[in-house]
Formats: C-alpha cells, sequence, structure tokens
C-alpha cells in the first residue's frame, strides 16, 4: 500500500525539424506520481519544485516506446490505391498521414491489423511504387519532455492500479505530424483541395455580423498567450482576417492595431482596433498596404477560409518589417461550407504542417514555429460544458520576415 500524491499537470513534449522549432502541451487532469511513468527524475523534480517547469533530454528514440525508430517499406502502388479504395480514404499523397489500418491487406507492410489508427507517413509516391514510413512520427528526433504541476489533489490510500506512460501519452495524439518530411516534402496540392463546399462570394456568408466566441475561454488564453509572446510595447499590429475580438488582452500594449475584415459591424464592435478596412481576401489577395507597414500580424481561427494562401503569406510578408513577426491560431472549429476541402481531410497537427507550408512556400520566412495546447478542461459556463469534455485545442504556427530582408 502507498500515499500516492495525485495532481494535475501541463507537460509537453519539444523537439526540432530542421530549423523549425516545435512544442506541444497536454493537461493531464490527474497523474499519480507513484505510479504513472514519468522519464527521468521528472516526478521528483516535479515535486520539488512544485509549479516550476522542469525538463529532461532524451537522444531519439530513448523517450517512446519500442519500435518508433523509422520502419520504411517500398509497397505495390496499385495495391496501395486499391487499399485506399477500398475504405475509402483520399489519397495516397507524399508527405502525407493516413492511419496505419489502411495498409492491412498490402503485401510487405508486415504485420497491420484494419483496426489500427496508429499514423504512418507515405513519403514518396512513383509511378509503380510507393514508399511509406510506419515508424512513429517522432521516431527519428531528439526530445525535450517537461512538465509543471498545476494543481495537487486530495492524497489517498491506494493498492495497485492502471499505469499510464506520459510520454507515450503525449506523443500518441499527433505530434510529429506537422515536420515536413525529410525526402520531397508534402503533397498539398491536389486538384480540388482548396475549392469550398460553397463558392458564392464571401460576401454573402459573412453579411451578417457574428457577435459570438469561436472558441471557449480556456481556448483564448492560449491564443492570448501566443500572441503575448511576440508583441513588444509600440507594435504596429495588422489583424487579418479580424471580427468584433483581436485576442490582445495582456499584450505588451501596441502603437496601434489595425483590422482587415468581412464584417463592418464586427470590426467597428472591436475595442482593440484603431482602424479597420472591409477587404475579401479571397477575390482579392493583395493587402492594401505599402511595404513594412507593419511590426506583427496575427491572424485567428480564420486560415482554413483562405483559397489563396500563397498569396495572402507572401503578401503579410511584404507589409511586414524586417523582423516582424506572422502568427497563425486556429482550432478544431470552422464554418464548413467555407473551409477549404484540404483543412477538412486533415489530421489536426497535419493542419499545423500545412499552414508552415504556407509560410516555406513563400520563401520569405525564418526563424519558425509551431506550439499546441489540448486536453485542458472545458470552462464551466461554457454552452458545451456538460458535453464536451475538453476544451477547444489551439494550434499555433509563426515564423519572422528575415532582418536585413
Amino acid at each position: 500500500m502507498h500515499t500516492t500524491t495525485p495532481v494535475s499537470a501541463e507537460c509537453f513534449v519539444s523537439w526540432r525539424s530542421g530549423d523549425i522549432t516545435h512544442r506541444d502541451w497536454r493537461h493531464f487532469l490527474k497523474l499519480n506520481l507513484w505510479r504513472d511513468f514519468l522519464p527521468g527524475d521528472l516526478s521528483e523534480r516535479m515535486l520539488e519544485q512544485d509549479d516550476a517547469l522542469v525538463e529532461v533530454e532524451f537522444a531519439p528514440g530513448d523517450a517512446l516506446p519500442p519500435g518508433a525508430s523509422a520502419q520504411r517499406r517500398d509497397l505495390s502502388r496499385a495495391a496501395v490505391e486499391e487499399a485506399f479504395q477500398r475504405r475509402r480514404v483520399h489519397g495516397p499523397f507524399g508527405g502525407r498521414f493516413y492511419p496505419r489500418g489502411v495498409l492491412a491487406r498490402v503485401s510487405g507492410a508486415g504485420t497491420v491489423y484494419s483496426q489500427e489508427l496508429h499514423p504512418f507517413r507515405v513519403l514518396r509516391v512513383g509511378a509503380d511504387r510507393v514508399e511509406v514510413d510506419l515508424g512513429h512520427p517522432l521516431g527519428g528526433f531528439a526530445l525535450t519532455v517537461g512538465g509543471r504541476i498545476s494543481e495537487h489533489l486530495t492524497s489517498k490510500e491506494e493498492r495497485g492500479g492502471s499505469c499510464h506512460d506520459i510520454v507515450a501519452e503525449l506523443a500518441a495524439s499527433g505530434p510529429g505530424m506537422q515536420c515536413p518530411p525529410e525526402s520531397d516534402g508534402v503533397d498539398f496540392e491536389q486538384a480540388d483541395n482548396f475549392s469550398r463546399e460553397d463558392s458564392a462570394a464571401d460576401t454573402i456568408f459573412y453579411a451578417q455580423p457574428r457577435m459570438v466566441h469561436h472558441v471557449d475561454d480556456q481556448a483564448r488564453q492560449f491564443i492570448n498567450r501566443a500572441y503575448r509572446r511576440f508583441i513588444q510595447p509600440g507594435d504596429r499590429v495588422l489583424d487579418l482576417m479580424s471580427s468584433w475580438v483581436s485576442h490582445l488582452e495582456g499584450s505588451a500594449p501596441p502603437s496601434k492595431v489595425t483590422g482587415l475584415g468581412m464584417n463592418r459591424q464586427e470590426l467597428k464592435a472591436n475595442a482593440q482596433l484603431n482602424e479597420f478596412l472591409v477587404h475579401d481576401l479571397n477575390r482579392d489577395p493583395q493587402l492594401p498596404w505599402g511595404d513594412a507597414e507593419f511590426d506583427v500580424a496575427i491572424c485567428t481561427v480564420s486560415v482554413e477560409y483562405l483559397v489563396a494562401p500563397y498569396i495572402v503569406f507572401a503578401e503579410v510578408a511584404r507589409v511586414l518589417r524586417p523582423g516582424g513577426r506572422f502568427i497563425v491560431t486556429f482550432s478544431d472549429r470552422w464554418f464548413p461550407p467555407k473551409a477549404i476541402r484540404l483543412w477538412t481531410r486533415l489530421h489536426p497537427f497535419e493542419r499545423m504542417g500545412l499552414v508552415l507550408d504556407y509560410f516555406r512556400r513563400s520563401g520569405l520566412f525564418t526563424e519558425l514555429g509551431t506550439e499546441s495546447w489540448i486536453g485542458w478542461p472545458r470552462p464551466e459556463g461554457d454552452k458545451y460544458y456538460g458535453k464536451l469534455l475538453n476544451s477547444d485545442p489551439v494550434f499555433a504556427v509563426w515564423g519572422v520576415r528575415p532582418r536585413g530582408n
């Protein structure tokens, strides 16, 4: 019999893919620091330092379950395409992730069961062969694992019980899927990917104001956290695809905030804007400002609606000064008729990979990074409280306009 020390904690895994930094957070409502497995001396250090953030570094593969390293297979393209059609899965496309079970009856894939949901990556699609990697998306990366206690719960006597591997749970929800592959990149540009269910003019859809929050209170706190990291006192901020709120609470006071959005009433109601402009980026992706007019650009829960994102991202780089920052945040809620079809086909962590592709393909950003927050309890008072257990996840992707450029 042991005296347990149950806590609520927020833990993270971080790594680098090439020149891109990544950090993914997950909230654990209850950890048992006697029974659950945290790597190295992380549990002891978390208890000693209480609410301080502590971390442990690991060589590639050391922190993950056995079998996480690369498992490359060279498969018949005809067999893979037949398997995809049989499961009604859109693909295969190079660089993309799919559930392992798709390959259950493909010769050469090894022991794969049809119900497996763990992701595998398509590395290359050739004329006759498809190269895939069945290993864990994080298998080849050196990892830093960390955490901090957010709340001490009531201690109690326990006998036995199940044991959770914290790193396995951190890594199981998608981290690694946002990383670009070492091979030929990701094929995001199939014919209908940037089309939408509702192809009518956006001015029709956004004609009526929507004075509602599109994510819950907890998610908005993480969006604010992402912006606070980059906004400095006196910055000129462009709120791209803005509405009646700009999510800048707690940020250093900017000198000016300019909003660009679709609905005049929403923009007029936004107390954080010093000025605004009604402009449809899907009709005209060119931004109506001169070069280097802003220090920071933000885009909140809207990037999924862009039908010409590569042009828009290049335009954002143009209107940012050298050293200026562009931060994009999104969640898993959107208006289905207006989101591009590709967005709806991607795993949430692959969506970060898509937004990274927008940054990288422009060739106009450096210091790229991603961060995510998932698993926090849904706030009481939220309209979905009692129906949905967790708060809306938040994903952030950012880049910096190179200095001297």
